[in-house]
């Protein structure tokens, strides 16, 4: 098939057109807006782009909208799959309306995230995607003059100016920490990621200490180790616990992959799980389902999240329309095996 050119050999939008016999019109909204073009007519087109290898100019589509179609987010760590769910649906979401996903993760470095926020605007993000609440004013003020729409994931809590969507996570923690402790356990140990410039494991051991000291127990007083995100940072940090607080019945780890190393611990020390030590995470992630014993966690609507946080960013980068509410999502605690119930004499 002979293929038609634009100047220099380039294909064209109008060469796409004439390709797929419709108007030029059409190809445009098919490529910004597929959702509204019918879909032969759009299956059309796409294969007349595909037939002629058409790529559109975005730098010249940019600087007549003054938008790029970019959305940029910067995660804590690609290794999460909690991120990795949510992050999936907020992709989908802005494909569906013409939008290009840019993701940067921080490592969990402050410093760091303040380069790539600074890049991903240089580079012309409409509109960013942040996780928690942690950074600097100085940023925020950044992003403020440049009129970059933000949105905090992952987190809510009540009086913050920025806008947010997630779930309190102290509250969540809060929950979970009655449940341990209705179940008769009265020496609870944590093991929790660094809580430095990290708001989500912050509040979750906040959440525990409160609802300790709110039954009387020694929240201030509790066995506790911070260790990076790992499977076996989890292990030496239960270890490490029970060295330290034998009398320990039940540990709460911040996130379910810190439980699994604390569940693999167990089984090597030749403790059972839930007879001698029980477990709990937070998130809910697949693994947790398949561990041994099944972890008992804290479930997060992670895809529910991802999707609505792109539906909120794209109402945000509507000209004249006032920011969105924050949002608060709904956790749910799912009780699995990992979880026991201690006697008067073994939990106390």
């Amino acid at each position: 098939m002979t293929r038609s050119r634009g100047t220099g050999g380039v294909p064209t939008l109008a060469d796409v057109a004439r390709h797929a016999h419709v108007s030029t019109a059409t190809v445009s909204r098919c490529l910004n807006s597929p959702d509204q073009v019918v879909g032969i007519t759009r299956e059309r087109v796409l294969q007349a782009v595909a037939d002629l290898g058409y790529a559109p100019n975005f730098s010249a589509r940019a600087l007549a909208a003054k938008q790029t179609n970019t959305v940029g987010a910067i995660i804590p760590t690609m290794e999460n799959a909690v991120f990795a769910r949510g992050i999936q649906a907020f992709q989908e979401e802005l494909g569906r309306h013409g939008k290009t996903l840019l993701v940067a993760s921080s490592a969990y470095q402050p410093r760091l995230e303040d380069e790539q926020v600074r890049t991903l605007v240089a580079r012309g993000a409409d509109a960013l995607l942040l996780i928690g609440y942690d950074r600097s004013d100085a940023l925020y003020a950044f992003l403020s003059r440049r009129a970059i729409p933000t949105l905090v994931a992952w987190s809510y809590e009540e009086g913050k100016d920025q806008v947010a969507i997630g779930f309190d996570n102290a509250a969540a923690m809060a929950e979970l920490t009655r449940l341990v402790i209705a179940n008769g356990h009265r020496r609870i140990a944590c093991i929790s990621a660094p809580t430095a410039d990290n708001d989500r494991a912050r509040r979750r051991v906040d959440g525990i200490r409160r609802t300790l000291r709110d039954a009387g127990l020694d929240g201030d007083g509790m066995a506790y180790i911070e260790t990076p995100y790992g499977i076996e940072n989890g292990e030496v940090a239960f270890r490490q616990i029970m060295a330290t607080a034998p009398e320990t019945t039940a540990v709460m780890c911040v996130n379910d992959v810190l439980a699994i190393g604390a569940l693999r611990a167990a089984r090597e020390m030749g403790l059972r799980v839930p007879e001698d030590v029980s477990v709990t995470g937070f998130d809910d992630i697949e693994i947790a389902m398949l561990a041994e014993p099944s972890l008992t966690t804290v479930h997060v609507p992670h895809r529910e999240m991802g999707r609505r946080a792109a539906a909120m960013l794209l109402g945000m980068l509507q000209q004249d329309v006032p920011p969105p509410d924050s949002v608060k999502l709904p956790t749910d605690i799912r009780l699995r095996k990992s979880l026991g119930r201690r006697g008067a004499q073994g939990g106390a």
